[in-house]
């Protein structure tokens, strides 16, 4: 809500939706099957600046590779970025209360 507000809610619309096809484009082309949630949380944690360079380098560094070298690949990518910004891209489970 703080984003929108500074933002504006036009501004901020269209961010989302331009990380809506981002998301998407990088099911597609970078998913092993094993990388969904790792997308996930990189779309809606990063920058969307950082997320095009991410995407443009990794559509132009990866052609003709296989998908488990394309998702590597980009996955490395996507933890750099948000290590330099202190961001941990995993899911952090809650133990069971007993």
């Amino acid at each position: 809500m703080e984003k929108a507000q500074q933002m504006g809610i036009d501004a901020y619309n269209t961010e989302q939706t331009k990380k809506i096809e981002l998301l998407s484009h990088l099911l597609e082309q970078y998913n092993d099957g094993r990388k969904k949630t790792l997308f996930c949380l990189a779309v809606n944690l990063l920058e969307l600046g950082d997320l095009e360079a991410i995407s443009r380098k990794a559509d132009t560094e990866t052609s003709g590779m296989p998908i488990k070298e394309k998702a590597a690949f980009i996955a490395q990518l996507l933890q750099q970025c948000a290590a330099e910004y202190g961001i941990e891209l995993r899911l952090k489970k809650r133990k069971e209360e007993r």
